[in-house]
């Protein structure tokens, strides 16, 4: 008769087995869901603005070039169409193209678009220098191919666009005298606050912007594991407990037939 109930220990087993499976992979969904919640909100996408010393270093150089040379010079820092930040000789937040009081204007121009990690796409940068009428639209070519002498490429504006911005419109005077559009001009420093801070490191992005979904798939897979160490031992211990219960049913079943 004992022989006849083992079936039924095995049959118990093999289903707490299933159902710590279909739990481990119930989990393994939810942790997949979130992977790709968290890894597209880790995407910031968003276009960073110079950072305030740097804008306030770089107007009193703007203001000096212009008093030297008599040319209004700026910068447009874009995402898109949307105005992340404009500043000038007259000040941060004034756009010196247009303004009153600059007949002679310079002024350079970014549009930076960052993609996000899943697209296909890389992010981009768009360096242009506009100028009043009056000036040549060579000279101003010359002067937005200059840059690149800087180390002001498309590469750094992505890095870092809101220091290339301010750091391109501080060399635009002296590249509007090598043009012959102004007499040459010191450009003042603004102290040591003005030293260029250097770039961004650009590597170790890949864990840096995913630390947050790989801790989750982590714990999901260590819950999944749990609650399937969990069953297996709450399983075992209702078989210690049912096999010697139903052995003993059977001893006394066969007693009470014999002595019938």
């Amino acid at each position: 008769m004992s022989g006849g109930k083992r079936p039924t220990a095995a049959k118990g087993k093999s289903n707490a087995l299933k159902a710590g499976l279909v739990w481990a992979f119930v989990l393994g969904v939810a942790g997949l869901c979130v992977v790709g919640i968290v890894s597209g909100d880790s995407d910031d996408l968003t276009v960073p603005a110079p950072a305030a010393d740097e804008r306030a270093d770089t107007v009193p150089i703007l203001q000096a070039a212009f008093t030297s040379q008599g040319i209004c010079y700026g910068w447009r820092l874009t995402d898109g169409y949307d105005v992340v930040n404009v500043g000038s000789n007259l000040g941060d937040g004034t756009a010196a193209a247009g303004a009153p009081g600059c007949p002679r204007w310079i002024e350079l121009t970014a549009n930076i678009t960052y993609t996000a990690e899943s697209s296909e796409a890389n992010d981009s940068a768009s360096i242009r220098v506009q100028g009043s009428d009056d000036l040549d639209v060579a000279d101003l070519y010359a002067i937005e191919n200059g840059l690149d002498r800087f180390g002001l490429d498309e590469d750094a504006f992505i890095d870092d666009p809101g220091w290339a911005a301010t750091r391109a419109a501080t060399t635009l005077p002296l590249l509007a005298a090598e043009a012959g559009l102004a007499a040459p001009a010191a450009t003042p420093s603004a102290g040591p606050s003005a030293a260029a801070s250097p770039l961004p490191d650009a590597g170790g992005d890949f864990w840096r912007d995913r630390w947050g979904w790989l801790l989750a798939t982590v714990g999901f897979f260590l819950l999944a594991a749990l609650l399937i160490t969990v069953g297996v031992v709450q399983r075992r211990r209702q078989l210690r407990v049912r096999v010697p219960a139903q052995r003993a049913g059977a001893e006394a079943a066969g007693r009470t037939r014999e002595a019938a």
